[in-house]
């Protein structure tokens, strides 16, 4: 299976199984993500998208090499990641919505001690939208799905990322919302940060990355530069109505 070309990749997985108890999700997957890249994941649902996200985050078990910045994913805690630098977007975002904005954010720099630094952080999550700095003090359960949305990645970003993991960032958000998501997406790559994205929206996801990925029935079936993917018959056909 044709990976991303790249010497080092940031992220490299050979080989990787996962699931859950007996019933084995991901078979033999392989994939990596370059620095700096977007790199987009698809496929039908029920694939195994999220669950390879889980695994990454090692939320749940996983064998075969994961390797991230040279350190071996595999077998560590989910804390462990997040120190490293890899930190996920939940799909259902995981918002605590008796707190406000506010206290979501500052969830994200839990692991972190330099008040100062958390400080510039929570005013460049602000720069990024807005919309969270007037809605700081208000509950996050009462923001709408966009919001919401972008409370989430918010949040992420206070954990100071270098991979970040998006899972389906559009679901159940107004258009317009999914722009604004979108284009804080490709701002923050343009700053370096690199992104592996999971998205319903396959037209979308294919054209703000660089590198794609097909999953199914945990297998990965296709991969090449996202513009290749894209005009692939088989994803035309199943992915994109044409």
């Amino acid at each position: 299976m044709e990976r991303e070309r790249t010497m080092s990749p940031q992220l490299s997985i050979e080989g990787l199984s996962a699931g859950y108890g007996s019933i084995r999700v991901l078979h033999d997957v392989s994939l990596a993500v370059s620095q700096g890249r977007i790199v987009a994941l698809v496929g039908p649902n029920g694939a195994g998208k999220t669950t390879l996200l889980r695994a990454i985050s090692c939320l749940i078990p996983s064998h075969g090499r994961m390797i991230f910045e040279g350190s071996d994913l595999v077998g560590q805690m989910p804390h462990k990641v997040v120190q490293l630098g890899v930190v996920q977007c939940a799909d259902d975002r995981k918002l605590f919505p008796y707190m406000s904005v506010h206290a979501n954010l500052l969830m994200g720099a839990y692991l972190r001690t330099d008040k100062a630094e958390i400080a510039a952080s929570l005013e460049r999550v602000f720069s990024i939208f807005p919309i969270l700095a007037e809605r700081r003090n208000q509950q996050a359960g009462t923001l709408s799905g966009g919001e919401q949305q972008m409370a989430s990645i918010g949040r992420a970003l206070m954990a100071r990322p270098r991979l970040l993991l998006l899972d389906e960032p559009s679901f159940g958000i107004a258009p317009i919302m999914v722009d604004r998501i979108f284009e804080a997406i490709t701002q923050l790559n343009s700053e370096g940060l690199s992104v592996l994205l999971i998205e319903q929206n396959v037209n979308l996801a294919l054209e703000i990355s660089s590198w794609g990925y097909v999953l199914e029935n945990g297998r990965i079936v296709l991969s090449g530069p996202s513009k290749e993917v894209a005009e692939n018959e088989m994803v035309h056909k199943a992915y994109l109505g044409l």
